[in-house]
This record gives structure tokens, sequence and C-alpha cells, in this order.
């Protein structure tokens, strides 16, 4: 992208960890509501079919907040999947979980269950890739991520904002020729929450307008805390987790209250 300067405008920008990444390339976005329902491939094709690596999430309930995280490994897509490494407990979205945007689909698979909206504090259900990583080092001090990684400097932002053409990117905003957001997330915080992190492709190329953005996993609180819509955890556990990870192994994020793990783990081929 060309530097261009930036010309001043009124943003707010949210400091509330978290809401993802995506360029706006696809169709045209359709407006979100809570009503809206799985959009998928074939159905008898399980989201996970084409990955190597998973990450598992699970919650008590539809409005828990804290989880347990579970890594997963197969040596090819028609082996067994086996347990990499400890439990470790996580913090989702204040509200719970939602049924999010993902390889899963749009929406719910045909089930009860809340739909993840902007700014609704709900994390996203379903079935996410894992497509780069993020944090406050430069690059070439973490040789030891092979997934994408970017420095995030004071100028590297998410957008969260609804009505811009940005909405659910991550960008520079010192790059673009004009700022038509009001809000987006500061990706370089006063504090440790994003000095490392993963992203987490819900709502892909901001489709589903207001269906959700800037959707993270990032380093937490603590365990009585939560986020905005992001899961959180220990920073020891995003240093293995990040260690582990493999572009190449297609790695993706299950994120589920147990019920919705329990009736989907043979159709979605689950551990």
């Amino acid at each position: 992208m060309q530097l261009l300067r930036v010309a001043p405008a009124l943003i707010v920008v949210g400091l509330a960890a978290c809401q993802t990444r995506s360029v706006s390339t696809g169709p045209s976005p359709r407006a979100a509501d809570s009503t809206r329902r799985i959009v998928s491939a074939a159905a008898d094709v399980a989201p996970t079919n084409r990955s190597l690596q998973l990450l598992v999430v699970v919650t008590d309930d539809w409005t828990a907040v804290p989880g347990v995280m579970r890594r997963y490994e197969r040596d090819g897509v028609r082996a067994s999947w086996r347990a990499v490494g400890s439990e470790v407990p996580v913090v989702v979205g204040a509200s719970g979980l939602g049924w999010g945007d993902g390889l899963h689909g749009i929406g719910s698979p045909g089930e009860p269950g809340p739909v993840k909206l902007e700014g609704d504090n709900r994390s996203p259900a379903g079935v996410f890739r894992l497509s780069s990583t993020f944090g406050y080092a430069p690059r070439n001090s973490l040789s030891w991520i092979e997934m994408p990684y970017e420095q995030a400097t004071d100028a590297y932002k998410c957008v969260d904002d609804p009505a811009s053409l940005h909405y659910n990117q991550m960008l520079f905003s010192d790059r673009v020729s004009r700022i038509d957001w009001r809000s987006a997330e500061d990706m370089h915080r006063p504090d440790s929450l994003y000095r490392l992190g993963v992203v987490v492709e819900h709502n892909a190329n901001g489709q589903q307008i207001g269906g959700g953005s800037c959707i993270f996993l990032h380093i937490w609180p603590g365990p009585e805390g939560n986020t905005s819509g992001c899961t959180a955890f220990g920073s020891s556990a995003m240093l293995e987790v990040l260690a582990w990870l493999r572009p190449e192994s297609l790695p993706v994020l299950v994120q589920l209250p147990r019920s919705e793990y329990d009736r989907l783990r043979v159709r979605w081929s689950l551990p």
C-alpha cells in the first residue's frame, strides 16, 4: 500500500480489548441481524477437514465467561487427533458466546443460540481460521514464530466502525489515503494485553456489516477478567501456542459451549 499523508479526522480509538482482520475484496457486504442462519458449503463436509492443528475452547454454556482451551494435532487429514500439552484456562467475552461467521458458515447451524453482533461483548462460536499473529516486538526478534507476524506500532489499528469501508480490517493508519472510520482498536496498547496475539478470522472480509470485528486470541487480564469479544489466556500459554502454530497446518479455532461441542463432535470431526 502506498504511503500517503493522512488528513485529520475525528477518531475514537478503542482500548477495550478486543474485537479481525480482513481485506474488503469479497462480495458486497450484507447487514447482520440476530436471526441469520448458516450459509456453508456441503453440509456433510466438516469445517475442520483440511486442518492439522486445532485450538479447542469450550465453555459451560452460552453465557459463561471462563472456559478451557486444549490443543490438538494430527499427521494427515484422515488421521486421528492427538492432544498436545495441557489444558489452559481462558476467558471469553463478558456476555459469553454467540454464533459467528467462519468455516462452519454464517451464524447458527440451524440450532438455537445467540448470534454474534458488533458491540455485543460476545466471543464468536464456531470454527475459524487462525491466519496471522501480531505483537509489540519487531519481527526479527521472534524468529521462533512461524505464522505471519505484524509488529504493532502506534499506527496499527483494527477498524470496528461498521460504516467504514475498512470495517474489520487491520491496517496502518498512516498508509491509507483517507480515514473514514470513527472507531478503531489501537493494536499498540499501553498495557500488555496485545503484546502477543493471534488473528481469528471471524466475519472475514467484513461481509456481514455489524456482524462483529477485530477478534483475537490475546493475553488475558487475569482469570477473573473478560473481553469485549476475544478469547484471552495467560502469557506462558500464549508463548506455547505461538511456538506451536504452523501456517502449513491450516490451524483453526473451534469455540463452542459444551452442549454444542457434544452435539457437533461427530459431524465436525472433533476430538
